[in-house]
C-alpha cells in the first residue's frame, strides 16, 4: 500500500491509500478519487516527506493534546457507526455492492472485507471507508 497526501481545488487536504502509484493514477483518471469534504474530483498529490524507519523514538511517551483530540474524534465516529449503521459482518462487500447497484435498500452498513474485496469495490466506484479502530482499553495502555 502507498499513502498519498492529497488536496482538492478548494485546498481541502486529506490522505488516500492505494495499492500502487498506478492504482492512484487509474482511479484518478476514472473519477473515483474525490475530496471527502466537498466531493470535488479535482484532486492532486501534495509534497510529503518519506516515511523512513529509524532507530530514534519519534513519538513522545505521553499523548499530546492533539493526539488525544484525534483519538476522541475517531472514537465518536466509531460509536456513531456502531449505533446507527447495520452490521453485516463478512457479507460487507456483497451488501455494499448490492446497495451501490440498487439491488438492496440504501442504508449505512459496516462489517469486514478482505483487502481484495476492498480493492474491487474501490475500483468499481463503490464509496467505502475504513472504520476507525476501537480505542485501546485503559488497562491495555502503559
Amino acid at each position: 500500500m502507498i499513502r498519498y497526501a492529497l488536496a482538492c481545488e478548494a485546498a481541502h487536504e486529506f490522505e488516500g491509500w492505494f495499492g500502487s502509484s498506478d492504482d492512484f493514477d487509474d482511479q484518478l483518471a476514472r473519477g473515483l478519487v474525490a475530496c471527502p469534504i466537498c466531493d470535488s474530483k479535482a484532486v492532486a498529490k501534495q509534497i510529503m516527506a518519506p516515511n523512513v524507519a529509524g532507530t530514534k523514538k519519534n513519538t513522545p511517551d505521553l499523548p499530546s493534546p492533539m493526539r488525544s483530540m484525534v483519538m476522541e474524534a475517531m472514537g465518536q465516529v466509531r460509536r456513531h457507526v456502531e449505533e446507527n449503521f447495520d452490521y453485516v459482518g463478512d457479507a460487507f462487500a456483497g451488501e455494499a455492492r448490492a446497495i451501490h447497484e440498487g439491488r438492496s435498500e440504501d442504508r449505512g452498513i459496516y462489517g469486514e472485507a478482505t483487502p481484495a474485496e476492498v480493492k474491487a469495490l474501490t475500483e468499481d466506484g463503490v464509496r467505502i471507508a475504513p472504520l476507525p479502530p476501537a480505542a485501546p482499553k485503559k488497562s491495555e495502555m502503559n
